[in-house]
């Protein structure tokens, strides 16, 4: 009821400002204007507005930063950079809809190298890491997915790693180094 009263109110307003705007419609009467001579014209300076102020920094609230509000990624959206394919797993839990396991991608012929001739659009990811070398922290439950692949001619070094806690990690090079992109919900 409240927000119908609030709508009214918003209406009305606005239809008023737009009959005050516009005159109704009426033809204003034309007074006769008398030619200015060219000395009479003074010219008025222009004043520029001043610059708008930086926004503030995005705050912390109960449901994250405005930042991590703002940047929404479609569920049903198709990602391989690493950004977006981190955020997704972030925002989501799960691979966005073009990944596949190696197990379903052999299901198709595939054999190892580009995914692009048994499965256009689709890119490898899902299966299970092992950090046998030990570079991340000791958990269970890390899963791999190759990075920048669609539509290339292999499976190239880029792959996020990400656990089944929330911790997602880039490594360009094949497994060598990592960085973090994002902790696990439990340790923000």
């Amino acid at each position: 009821m409240k927000m119908k009263r609030q709508l009214r109110w918003m209406l009305l307003l606005l239809v008023t400002l737009l009959l005050a705007v516009t005159g109704c419609g009426k033809k204003a009467p034309v007074e006769d204007v008398a030619p200015v001579a060219e000395e009479e014209v003074v010219e008025t300076p222009v004043v520029e507005e001043e610059p708008e102020e930086e926004p503030e920094e995005p705050t912390e609230d109960e449901f994250g930063t405005e930042a991590d509000i703002a940047a929404e990624i479609a569920y049903d959206g198709m990602y391989t950079t690493k950004e977006d394919v981190a955020l997704y797993l972030h925002t989501y839990g799960e691979l966005p809809v073009n990944f596949m396991t190696k197990a379903e991608a052999a299901q198709l012929g595939w054999e190892g190298g580009s995914l692009e001739p048994y499965a256009p659009g689709m890119c490898i990811g899902g299966d299970r890491f092992g950090n046998y070398e030990g570079k991340l922290p000791v958990q269970e439950g890390y899963h791999e997915c190759d990075i920048n692949t669609m539509g290339a001619d292999d499976r190239g070094a880029e792959r996020l790693v990400y656990s089944d806690s929330g911790n997602i990690y880039y490594t360009p090079d094949h497994y060598n180094t990592f960085e973090q992109l994002y902790s696990a919900k439990e340790d923000q």
